[in-house]
């Protein structure tokens, strides 16, 4: 069997803006917007519970209307993502 050890970037000591967590949060909205349009290309619909067989899912709804531990999943990807790219020396700047 072989063993998969993850080694992700350490995004540790990068600390956000409170402009680039608001940023993450519209990326978090943005992302799950993507999966649902996904999803629903694919022929999942919404269901009070998951079913991979019929492509339920109770997730097919708007981003306001997540559970928080769907929020937090999408935000904390969102976060990580805009803090790698600054740790990678990246600069995020807002066009005025």
């Amino acid at each position: 069997m072989k063993t998969y050890t993850p080694e992700p970037i350490d995004t540790s000591d990068v600390v956000l803006s409170e402009e680039l967590e608001a940023a993450a949060e519209l990326l978090a909205r943005n992302t799950h917007e993507v999966w649902s349009a996904g999803r629903i290309a694919q022929g999942w619909t919404y269901g009070k519970r998951r079913d991979d067989e019929k492509k339920t899912t109770p997730c097919l709804i708007p981003y306001d209307e997540l559970p928080d531990e769907e929020k937090e999943y999408d935000i904390a990807t969102s976060m990580e993502t805009v803090k790698v790219l600054l740790k990678l020396g990246y600069r995020i700047e807002k066009a005025e």
